[in-house]
């Protein structure tokens, strides 16, 4: 189970030990959006480095997303990198809020688990919000007095990967010069285009400066820079987008009550089931070429993600209730 306990997307390593039968497999161990932003034939020029004007007009574009000043967002080739980046630059002591990612336990060394944020006053705090696994919401009220409990080397670090879907519960908007407050966002889970591996860090400018300079020159390529761009830029789509997450992961709900499964969380993109055997589930699942997202450290949870359809959604449905 530890290649899946680890992460979702292991589609390969669900083939390589279950094999490949008459159904085709459906992947729900992410919280990828399964309706992907539809990427047009865009003008991306193959043969130079990018140009810092259009790294310049992609984080304008991605502020205006986020409700950020531009001069706060520093563009990232995936969040991963950029919370990693983050053992260099934060002293510690820190800790990180459970149950969550992976990453968060890792990115600082020496970083200490905690259930609730009141027990890491004056240190570092590492939070998603929304909370993956659970779909855990934090309210703006709730994290804005959390800045000023750091004490004075600490930074209140939060994981903005799924909050595309809750604008309104985002902090990006509360990043200042004067307050120690990182906010990270992940543009390939919203958008479903997770290959294009682009992430956001929104900082003060001179903690930006920093990343910068680890960053290098030409962090990201040309095709992430147009396709980003474009995206960010197409509001239309996102706020469709918004709204049709939210009617589905309901009707999603609808489905797993029927057959006595209660689904927890905020995040529209995925879901948290409480099982009795979560390994034995997710097996059984596997089995027919159904991929879920297993937990080592709770054998009873299992994560699904959104179906793309109602072929999809059936299938989940007949598989759990059928056994």
């Amino acid at each position: 189970m530890d290649r899946w306990t680890w992460h979702g997307g292991g589609l390969a390593a669900a083939r390589a030990q279950y094999g490949d039968g008459a159904a085709r497999w459906l992947d729900l161990s992410t919280g990828i959006n399964p309706h992907g932003w539809p990427v047009p034939d865009l003008p991306i020029d193959w043969t130079r480095l990018p140009d810092e004007s259009d790294l310049k007009a992609l984080e304008q574009a991605a502020a205006a997303h986020f409700g950020a000043d531009p001069d706060h967002v520093c563009a990232l080739p995936g969040t991963e990198i950029g919370l990693r980046l983050m053992g260099d630059l934060i002293p510690g002591p820190a800790h990180h809020i459970r149950p969550s990612y992976r990453t968060h336990g890792d990115m600082l060394p020496g970083s200490m688990p905690v259930d609730d944020p009141a027990q890491a006053a004056g240190a570092t705090l590492i939070l998603a919000n929304p909370n993956n696994p659970d779909g855990r919401l934090y309210a703006p009220a709730q994290l804005l007095p959390l800045i000023d409990q750091r004490g004075a080397d600490g930074w209140l670090l939060i994981d903005e990967a799924f909050a595309d879907t809750h604008p309104g519960h985002s902090m990006a908007g509360e990043v200042s010069e004067g307050r120690r407050l990182l906010i990270f966002r992940s543009f390939g889970k919203f958008f479903g285009l997770a290959g294009v591996r682009l992430g956001f860090l929104i900082g003060p400018p001179s903690f930006l400066a920093r990343v910068r300079c680890r960053l290098g020159a030409w962090p990201l390529s040309a095709a992430a820079i147009a396709i980003g761009t474009a995206a960010y830029r197409d509001r239309p789509w996102v706020e469709a987008m918004r709204a049709r997450l939210d009617a589905e992961a309901a009707a999603l709900d609808t489905r797993l009550a029927r057959i006595g499964y209660r689904a927890t969380g905020a995040c529209p993109l995925f879901r948290l089931l409480e099982v009795q055997d979560g390994p034995a589930l997710f097996d059984r699942l596997a089995r027919r070429a159904i991929l879920t997202r297993p937990f080592a450290e709770n054998p009873h949870w299992l994560r699904i993600g959104l179906p793309a359809d109602e072929a999809a959604a059936n299938r989940l449905e007949a598989a759990l209730r059928n056994g």
